[in-house]
């Protein structure tokens, strides 16, 4: 349930939906009697594409969140290497013969350099299909060919594929590898999502998780006054960061995270 409801609530309610069912109500009372409440609709929709998309405001909701956590230069000794999914568009590789990866890509792209670094790890990826309308394949299907063609050993690799998001990413794949304490984990994700990563598996239950964000969509504090030059790419900046921080809220207030803004471990 809690899936469905956030993928459903989330369709609404993000950025780019949201300002384009304001636009059409807007439209749908500037042929009806009111017409003065259509304009301030059609108004108001036409200043949130300006601000969303072309304006810096998806920099600003992102970089906190990307600067949350930093990527470590050594991470020491591990046990495993757990890649959360998101970077296969599970939609394409159905239907074609190599493996399509997205955005985010560097989730899956940094593994071989991680696995050379450390031979002795296991590669865990966690990953089913994460769409409400999928196709069927799922993320695994995908990655695999990818984690083999970077030349690491079929019996390293473990696949988590049934979780359809960062809750099930934790848990599924806490079932699967059965974690002891003593034992280091590091965890690859997008930057923008590592401090709700990192509060979820936590409140899962693990331990000894060493956060490794890639990823990386801002360069820092002095994006904050960058804006777009296309509207779509401002728009798609924002309704991931927006996603991200409700998602922080929602899954604090459902009892998934162990804080609102889960933050590093002091040393």
């Amino acid at each position: 349930m809690f899936f469905l409801l956030s993928k459903v609530i989330f369709f609404i309610i993000r950025p780019s939906n949201f300002l384009l069912i304001l636009l059409g109500v807007g439209v749908f009372f500037l042929f009806g009697k009111r017409q003065k409440l259509g304009r301030g609709l059609v108004l108001l929709s036409f200043l949130g594409f300006f601000a969303f998309g072309l304006g810096p405001l998806g920099n600003i909701l992102m970089q906190p969140l990307e600067d949350r956590f930093q990527t470590p230069e050594d991470v020491g000794q591990i046990d495993g290497i757990i890649v959360l999914g998101g970077a296969i568009d599970t939609v394409v590789t159905n239907t074609r013969l190599l493996t399509s990866i997205n955005t985010a890509a560097e989730r899956v792209t940094v593994v071989a350099q991680l696995a050379r670094e450390h031979p002795k790890a296991e590669v865990i990826h966690s990953g089913g299909e994460g769409l409400l309308l999928g196709s069927g394949t799922s993320e695994a299907e995908g990655v695999l060919p990818l984690f083999l063609s970077f030349g690491i050993e079929r019996e390293r690799i473990i696949l988590e594929d049934q979780a359809r998001n960062t809750w099930e990413n934790a848990t599924l794949t806490k079932e699967q590898l059965e974690p002891i304490e003593g034992q280091r984990w590091l965890l690859v994700t997008s930057a923008y999502h590592m401090p709700r990563s990192v509060g979820v598996f936590e409140a899962a239950g693990w331990t000894g998780i060493v956060p490794y964000p890639v990823d990386q969509r801002t360069r820092g504090p002095q994006d904050a006054g960058r804006w777009f030059v296309g509207l779509a790419e401002g728009l798609k900046r924002t309704d991931v960061a927006v996603k991200e921080w409700i998602g922080l809220v929602a899954y604090y207030a459902t009892g998934r995270s162990t804080a609102l803004f889960p933050s590093p471990k002091a040393n």
